[in-house]
């Protein structure tokens, strides 16, 4: 492959108090503006719950291969879009729940932190997990296993719209995801669900003071109205 497949951009920058923001609070303000699938299946688990990941999604769709075709490196978009990740960017990786396609490992891992990347997002599976654990970088799976994506699976197109756990992903859009699981925020709707989300957030610190203070969960939801 000559030269980059890649065009230059910019992304917006990540939200102030992002650290704050959790999964679930996401998931709520986009309900409230009635975009209801935006939550990756349940399947899609951190490798390591403590955790949190937020950033700019990079896209790579992969689909099933059965052979390897002599001449070509079956890595090439998958080494690119690596190399090419920006600090903030998340790698989402989408497999359509292929069980043979382990796409992220340590190598890809390490790559990234030395990029400074927020993360990676995948429907397929991982490997190498306790060297990605001892790195401190965000994963999230939809399954554990020891195979080489080689002759099993090779991306197709990269910075493109894809569906992953479930949810459509577009390059740009803020991907979160905790111990509950991953949330993606469109770049259309993103200001007025993280304000939404800010405003759950205030909410809930008032009412969990009353609570701890004895106050009764009705009086306390009938106050705030959050719960």
């Amino acid at each position: 492959m000559s030269g980059t497949p890649f065009r230059s951009r910019q992304n917006p920058p990540l939200p102030e108090r992002w650290d704050e923001l959790f999964s679930a609070v996401l998931s709520d303000a986009l309900d409230a503006i009635g975009i209801t699938n935006q939550a990756m299946a349940p399947g899609i688990r951190p490798l390591d719950d403590t955790l949190k990941m937020c950033g700019r999604a990079r896209t790579g769709m992969y689909m099933e291969v059965c052979y390897l075709e002599e001449g070509v490196n079956p890595y090439e978009l998958e080494i690119a879009i690596v190399d090419d990740l920006k600090p903030g960017d998340i790698a989402v990786f989408a497999c359509g729940g292929s069980p043979r396609i382990a796409p992220w490992g340590s190598l890809l891992s390490t790559a990234t932190v030395a990029r400074g990347a927020a993360g990676c997002v995948t429907d397929g599976f991982v490997r190498d997990i306790i060297e990605i654990r001892r790195l401190k970088l965000p994963v999230f799976h939809g399954g554990i296993a020891p195979l080489d994506s080689k002759g099993r699976g090779q991306i197709q197109a990269v910075d493109v719209p894809v569906i992953c756990g479930g949810v459509r992903v577009a390059p740009g859009d803020l991907v979160f995801g905790d111990a509950d699981g991953v949330v993606v925020v469109p770049q259309a709707v993103e200001a007025e669900v993280l304000k939404a989300a800010f405003d759950k957030i205030d909410g809930e610190h008032h009412s969990m003071n009353e609570l701890r203070a004895g106050g009764f969960l009705r009086d306390v939801y009938a106050k705030y109205g959050v719960l």
